[in-house]
């Protein structure tokens, strides 16, 4: 971390269909104009770490803004529990995500130092997820972290009820960077490579990027799944993706 100053509440916003919902604002003090970051946490939820992570991005010298994607399916819930609830009900449908990530978005813009480039950022499901939403929302810069079922569907057996994405990039609006484990099955190396060549097909800006000796998770630095080298490796590259595209 610099020794930068940042600020960072509890804030609530409407999202899809107006519904407010909750969500964790980082704001970097002191920039007096500055990009701005929707964080997507993981399927585990809204949690520490992915506060942390906003924190970590607001230290960059960003504004960012984690929403609870959760927050519906049970508002009072840890987090853990509240995943568990989500999941219950197929997991967070992509409507209502492409809805919260907006709303989040004027959120960030209406801040006073906002300069009005955005970005979008998505570990896991939320990694799909980012990528979904910058095919259906305006933004500059998007990092899918390890996102699964973007070209390929879940298992029936799956607890989470999507769709691959793939199909969409065509409308993907932004650059985009991907970071992904070698070790991973969800998305594997060849969905990787299949997610390249539509990309590139496509003519799509985009730059990616798979970690020897890394799965799937390996920037979650509270699990067995962590990689200190890949995870580390990764920041550089978003925080040097996010200063050249924010």
């Amino acid at each position: 971390m610099r020794d930068r100053s940042i600020y960072c509440e509890t804030v609530n916003f409407p999202g899809f269909n107006g519904d407010i919902i909750e969500g964790y604002l980082a704001k970097s003090v002191g920039e007096t104009s500055t990009g701005s970051v929707v964080v997507i946490h993981h399927m585990p939820g809204y949690d520490r770490e992915t506060k942390a992570i906003a924190r970590r991005i607001a230290d960059m010298g960003f504004n960012a803004l984690c929403p609870n994607l959760h927050y519906r399916d049970a508002p009072k819930a840890q987090s853990d529990d509240a995943a568990a609830a989500s999941r219950a009900n197929g997991g967070v449908p992509d409507d209502r995500l492409i809805g919260d990530v907006a709303g989040a978005s004027e959120y960030l813009r209406s801040l006073d130092n906002s300069s009005g480039t955005m970005g979008v950022i998505g570990y896991c499901s939320g990694g799909r997820q980012a990528f979904l939403a910058a095919c259906n929302l305006d933004f500059d810069a998007v990092v899918d972290c390890y996102g699964a079922f973007v070209v390929n569907s879940p298992a029936p057996e799956f607890p989470i009820r999507v769709l691959p994405v793939a199909d969409q990039a065509a409308n993907l609006s932004g650059a985009l960077l991907g970071l992904f484990g070698i070790e991973d099955t969800f998305p594997s190396p060849d969905e990787v490579k299949e997610l390249e060549r539509i990309l590139t097909s496509l003519d799509k800006v985009h730059e990616f990027h798979t970690f020897e000796n890394a799965g799937h998770g390996f920037f979650a630095a509270d699990r067995p799944s962590y990689r200190i080298e890949a995870a580390n490796k990764g920041w550089v590259l978003v925080e040097e993706f996010f200063n050249r595209m924010l």
